[in-house]
């Protein structure tokens, strides 16, 4: 209960009670992260259920589809998307890069990243189909970006050895943690694809595009992983999953 307890408290804004972080506590509290993201796909669904009966327009359902993930995760993962294109758009040394990822201002790359993100991200929501299975299918989304965002953590390399992302994984057996947060990924894809086959395909292709691009630039650019850049993944395995939904549903209507 504990791990669950400081999963929530670290990962969301849904109150919790204060325990301590105990190491023993720590080491289970990244298994529950994806838990987080099923509180979350629930109160999407609903408000994906609650739009379509109230008949509201495609851009006040996308506007507060974007928000929801946000606000309930305290963009904790937004700020690790801003931090990580701030030392993207340096191209200074890793050595420069890692340490332009700890500095707690915001540069004009960021705030411009951002902007872009929010507005393709809403561009995207306001093109699905959110409704029947497909809806299920994008509410599974943010269990599985968090899933897979686990499953990074505890497989490739901690790039500063140091930090919070590090605090949750030195204390914590790697290889059964490991093998919770494969159970994750492999539920998570199961489900999908067995509530609707075009809408769970897609989601899971633009989930595996940004799995490749987070692999490759992560390794590339900063040598391993650090929390921001797993906030970052996050942010883009989301985007890409409903991004490549709203492009199959398209052209599901056109064949």
């Amino acid at each position: 209960m504990k791990s669950l307890i400081i999963a929530f408290a670290m990962y969301s804004k849904v109150p919790m009670p204060r325990v301590d972080w105990e190491k023993k506590a720590l080491s289970w509290a990244l298994c529950f992260f994806p838990l987080v993201g099923a509180v979350i796909g629930a109160v999407l669904y609903g408000w994906m259920a609650l739009a379509r009966y109230l008949g509201f327009s495609p851009l006040f359902f996308a506007a507060f589809a974007l928000l929801i993930p946000i606000a309930l995760s305290g963009g904790i993962h937004l700020d690790g998307f801003c931090d990580t294109c701030d030392a993207l758009s340096s191209h200074q040394s890793r050595e420069r890069k890692l340490e332009i990822l700890k500095d707690s201002h915001t540069g004009a790359f960021a705030i411009i990243c951002c902007g872009l993100y929010l507005l393709v991200f809403f561009a995207c929501w306001s093109e699905v189909a959110a409704s029947g299975r497909a809806a299920l299918v994008l509410a599974l989304g943010p269990v599985l970006s968090r899933s897979l965002s686990g499953l990074f953590a505890v497989t490739l390399p901690n790039a500063r050895g140091t930090g919070l992302l590090a605090t949750f994984t030195d204390t914590m057996d790697t290889a059964k943690a490991r093998g919770v947060m494969v159970i994750w990924v492999v539920v998570c894809v199961a489900a999908m694809l067995w509530l609707d086959l075009w809408t769970g395909g897609a989601a899971l292709l633009g989930a595996g595009l940004a799995c490749l691009y987070y692999r490759v630039m992560s390794q590339r650019q900063f040598g391993g992983v650090t929390g921001d850049l797993a906030g970052f993944f996050l942010q883009i395995c989301e985007l890409g999953m409903v991004l490549m939904v709203a492009v199959v549903q398209k052209i599901e209507v056109l064949v």
